[in-house]
């Protein structure tokens, strides 16, 4: 399940500008050692490096991860990419002849859309279990596929799902181990 294609959504702080005669969205697409909550008791954080050698792919700028609203595309260079200290900073030329591009840029200057979104798919991670039964997840290295500006996070198709099982699959192996050893000290001590 791990190298499932996935798609994660951060909140972001989009800027639209006007240079050169032509409109921009730009912001970050990802923030470096942030942790955010998958659900109760798990965390996931992108780590510094995790997207070394990806931004030479072929990756496109979507609106909503929908693959017919292309707002721009690093190959033929209305998509810049770059990774600074903070994390996967982005800015997307928007097209003027086209309507969806317009209208999103209209509702991210407004603020009606504020939220980011990037699909990969993990090639390298940590896994971290806590003592508070809580489990941490560091994304070392991925291959990027897209980025998007979204609505709504998209969640109910993405590796979150993946993750949740392989959680609760953990701590229900987690849960027969203790109750095994339990098992075998209660024989050993002849209860």
């Amino acid at each position: 399940m791990r190298k499932d294609r996935q798609l994660r959504m951060i909140p972001c702080d989009y800027a639209v500008r006007e240079a050169d005669g032509k409109k921009y969205i730009e912001g970050y697409f990802a923030v470096f050692n942030s942790n955010y909550e998958l659900w109760p008791g798990a965390t996931e954080s992108v780590a510094p490096g995790a997207f070394d050698g990806a931004l030479s792919d072929d990756i496109r700028c979507l609106i909503d991860h929908e693959t017919r609203l292309v707002l721009g595309r690093n190959t033929v260079g209305t998509l810049s990419l770059r990774v600074d200290e903070r994390g996967l900073w982005g800015r997307v030329e928007i097209n003027e002849l086209d309507g969806d591009a317009m209208n999103l840029y209209a509702r991210v200057q407004r603020g009606d859309v504020s939220q980011c979104s990037f699909g990969f798919e993990i090639l390298d991670e940590e896994t971290e279990y806590r003592e508070d039964g809580s489990v941490h997840w560091t994304i070392k290295r991925v291959k990027l596929y897209e980025v998007s500006i979204v609505t709504f996070p998209a969640y109910k198709d993405t590796g979150v799902q993946a993750r949740k099982a392989e959680y609760d699959q953990m701590k229900k192996r987690s849960a027969d181990a203790f109750r095994e050893k339990c098992m075998r000290r209660l024989k050993k001590h002849g209860a």
